[in-house]
C-alpha cells in the first residue's frame, strides 16, 4: 500500500486540530479515551496524526482480512461456513489492521493525513458493531448506490436500444449491411476508447459526482440526435460521438463506488450494476415493443425509439447533478443540509474504509494525476496478467450477442416476437452475473471461478461450429440463449483489478485500461461474424473456440502467477528485522502493489 509523505515537526509553529472525541464503544465499558493529536508540518503543508496508538481491546476486534494461496476453494470454503453465535450482531465489527502492529513506529506511517478529504472522522480508536456496521451499509445502498445504479442504466439504454434499432428495420432504411453494421459499433468502440483515460482523469481532478452526471446529460442528447439520421454516414458519426461521450464511465462509476465501500462490498454492487445491463435490456425491449409502433409524421418507429431513450436518460442524468455527493463526508448540500449521514456513520465508513486498504487516503477525491504516475502504471507489470484477461475474456461472447436480432430476424421471426424473445435472456443473465459475483466473494476466489464460464460458453460454441445446419430455429435460439445469458464475470474481474492496484494513482488508471481491453474486444468480435461467413459463420466459430480454451489457460496462468509473486514478497519480507521494515516502510512508501508487505488476491 502507498504510503503519505513522511512528516516531521515543527515545533516553532505548532498546531492543534479539533477533532470529534475519541470514545470507545459503550457495549465493551470502556472510559472515554481522548487521542493525543497535533498537527505536524510534512513537506507538503499536510497535517498529519501523532502520538501513540495503544489499543487494550485487540483481541476482541474482528480478524483481519489475510490473502489464502491456496489453489483450491476448500479452506475459503471452510472459513465462510459458520454458525453465527446469537450475540453476533453485538460484537465488535471494527476488523484489525495494519493500525494494531506491533511496531508503533510503522503503523504512524499508515496514518491519513489532512488532505484527505475525510481526515476529521478519522480516529483508530473507534469501534462499531456488527449492527452498526450493517445498518450503515443498508443506508449507503439505499442513499448512494441507486443513483450510481440508475446512471448504470442510462449507459446502458443509450447505448444497447440499437438492437432493438434493428429489429424495426434501420437497416433496410439506411441501406445498411451487416458489414455497415459492424463498423458503427466499431465507431463506438473506437470513441469509448479515445476517451476512457482522459474521462477518468477528469473524473479525479474535479470529482466524479460532477463528471458523471455531465456524461450522461452530453451522451443522451447525441443519443436522441439518432432520431435526425438519414443516411450511414450520419449513423456512424453519432456511433462515434456517443462512444467519446460514454468513454470512462464504467471506471468513473468503480472509483465512486469505492469512496463508499470495502473491497469485500464492492463486488456485489459491481454485480448489480452489470446486472443492470439485463434489467435496461429488458426495459428497452418493452420500451421498444411500443415506440417501434409509433409513425407519427410518417417518421419511422425506430427513430422514435432513439428519441424517447434519449430523453428518458437526459432526465436522470440532469437529476443525478443535484443528487450525487463528493464522499462520505461531503454530503451536505442546499437540497440536503442535514447531509445523508451522521458524525458516528462517517466515522464508521471512514474507519472501515481506510483499516480494509490504508490506500484509499493517499489522495484527495479532486486531486489530479500526474503524467509520471500515469506512466507508472502503466508500466505496472503486476496488473497486466488482468488486463490481458480483460481483452480476451468476452471474445467468444460478443459476436452472437451483436447478432443476437439480425439472426433472429434470418430465422424468420417477426419484430414484436424478437423483441419478445430477447427478455428472459436478459432476465437469466442478469440471475447469472449476480450469482457468479456472490460465489466468487462467497469463496474467496476470483481465477477459478472466473474459469467456469470459459466452458459454458465453449459448450455453446462447439455446438454451433458442428451442428448449426442440423439445428432448428428454436433449437438456434436455445444455443443463443445459453451463449449469451453466461455468468459474466466483469464484475469480479473489475473488482479484482481495484483490488491487487492497491493505490489510488494506479486504480484511477488500471481501471479505465481494463475497459479499453474490453472495447478492444468488442472491435475484434465485431470483424469475428463476416457477411462472407454467413449464414453459419464456421469460420468465425472455430476461431472463438481457440478463443475460450485460450482464456481457461490464461485464468490458470494468472492465478499461478500471482501465487508465485505472493510467495517471493513473504519470503523477502519475513526475513527482514523490524527496524529493517521500518526503514523500508519508510522508503517504499509510494510503491504501491510493489510493495513486499502487500499481496495479490487471486
Amino acid at each position: 500500500m502507498s504510503q503519505l509523505e513522511k512528516t516531521s515537526l515543527d515545533e516553532s509553529q505548532p498546531e492543534n486540530i479539533s477533532l470529534p472525541e475519541k470514545t470507545l464503544d459503550n457495549e465493551l465499558g470502556k472510559e472515554t479515551t481522548s487521542l493525543n493529536v497535533e498537527s505536524i508540518k510534512s513537506d507538503s503543508d499536510h497535517g498529519t496524526f501523532s502520538g501513540e496508538y495503544h489499543p487494550d481491546d485487540v483481541d476482541l476486534l474482528a480478524p483481519e482480512l489475510t490473502i489464502d494461496d491456496s489453489p483450491t476453494l476448500l479452506e475459503n470454503f471452510k472459513l465462510k461456513v459458520y454458525k453465527k453465535p446469537k450475540n453476533y450482531y453485538d460484537q465488535i465489527a471494527t476488523r484489525k489492521s495494519v493500525f494494531e502492529g506491533p511496531d508503533p513506529n510503522i503503523v504512524k506511517t499508515y496514518f491519513p493525513t489532512s488532505k484527505w478529504e475525510n481526515f476529521k472522522a478519522f480516529d483508530p480508536y473507534f469501534r462499531w458493531t456488527y449492527a452498526e456496521d450493517k445498518a450503515v451499509t443498508r443506508k449507503i445502498d439505499y442513499k448512494i448506490l441507486p443513483i450510481v445504479c440508475a446512471l448504470f442504466f442510462c449507459l446502458n439504454l443509450d447505448r444497447g436500444n440499437l438492437s432493438s434499432a434493428v429489429a424495426g428495420g434501420i437497416l433496410v432504411d439506411l441501406k445498411m449491411t451487416t458489414d455497415d453494421y459492424n463498423l458503427g459499433n466499431n465507431l463506438r468502440s473506437i470513441g469509448f476508447i479515445i476517451t476512457e483515460i482522459p474521462s477518468q482523469m477528469l473524473a479525479k481532478k474535479f470529482g466524479p459526482d460532477w463528471w458523471m452526471p455531465l456524461q450522461v446529460i452530453i451522451w443522451s442528447i447525441i443519443a436522441l440526435a439518432q432520431y435526425w439520421v438519414n443516411d450511414k454516414k450520419a449513423f456512424w458519426a453519432l456511433r462515434f460521438l456517443l462512444g467519446v461521450s460514454q468513454g470512462g464511465f464504467i471506471a468513473d462509476s468503480v472509483s465512486y463506488v469505492s469512496y463508499f465501500y470495502t473491497r469485500q462490498q464492492t463486488g456485489p454492487r459491481l454485480a448489480a450494476f452489470w446486472s443492470l445491463i439485463s434489467l435496461s435490456g429488458i426495459i428497452s425491449n418493452l420500451l421498444a415493443v411500443g415506440f417501434l409502433k409509433v409513425t407519427v409524421q410518417g417518421k419511422a418507429s425506430w427513430r422514435w425509439l432513439f428519441m424517447f431513450d434519449g430523453i428518458i436518460t437526459l432526465v436522470f442524468g440532469i437529476a443525478a447533478l443535484f443528487l450525487m455527493v463528493p464522499g462520505p463526508t461531503q454530503t451536505k448540500s442546499k437540497l440536503f443540509p442535514k447531509g445523508f449521514f451522521n458524525e458516528k456513520e462517517e466515522k464508521i465508513i471512514t474507519n472501515r474504509l481506510i483499516r480494509d486498504d490504508p490506500t484509499k487516503c493517499d489522495m484527495h477525491n479532486r486531486e489530479g494525476i500526474t503524467f509520471k504516475q500515469f506512466l507508472k502504471t502503466l508500466l505496472d507489470y503486476d496488473l497486466w496478467p488482468l488486463l490481458v484477461l480483460s481483452l480476451t475474456y468476452q471474445i467468444a461472447y460478443y459476436p452472437m450477442s451483436a447478432y443476437l436480432n439480425i439472426n433472429l430476424k434470418a430465422l424468420g421471426f417477426g419484430t414484436d416476437q424478437i423483441l419478445y424473445l430477447n427478455l428472459p435472456i436478459y432476465v437469466f443473465e442478469a440471475f447469472t452475473i449476480v450469482a457468479i459475483t456472490l460465489i466468487s466473494e462467497f469463496f474467496n476466489e476470483r481465477a477459478l471461478i472466473s474459469i467456469f464460464p470459459q466452458f459454458w460458453v465453449l459448450i455453446c460454441v462447439v455446438v454451433e461450429f458442428t451442428s448449426a445446419e442440423k439445428i432448428s430455429n428454436w433449437g438456434q435460439y436455445a444455443v443463443m440463449f445459453f451463449l449469451i445469458s453466461m455468468p459474466n464475470i466483469q464484475p469480479i474481474l473489475t473488482s479484482w483489478i481495484s483490488r491487487i492496484s492497491y493505490s489510488v494513482r494506479a486504480r484511477t488508471i488500471s481501471s479505465p485500461m481494463s475497459n479499453i481491453g474490453i472495447q478492444l474486444a468488442q472491435l475484434i468480435s465485431n470483424n469475428v461474424y463476416r457477411s462472407d461467413d454467413s449464414p453459419y459463420y464456421h469460420r468465425g466459430n472455430k476461431a472463438l473456440v481457440g478463443v475460450t480454451v485460450m482464456n481457461i489457460v490464461l485464468f490458470a496462468l494468472t492465478k499461478v502467477y500471482y501465487i508465485y509473486r505472493n510467495k517471493y514478497k513473504k519470503g523477502k519480507w519475513d526475513s527482514m528485522s523490524d527496524s529493517e521494515k521500518e526503514t523500508y516502510l519508510q522508503t517504499h512508501r509510494n510503491d504501491g502493489n510493489k510493495r513486499l508487505d502487500f499481496l495479490f488476491e487471486h
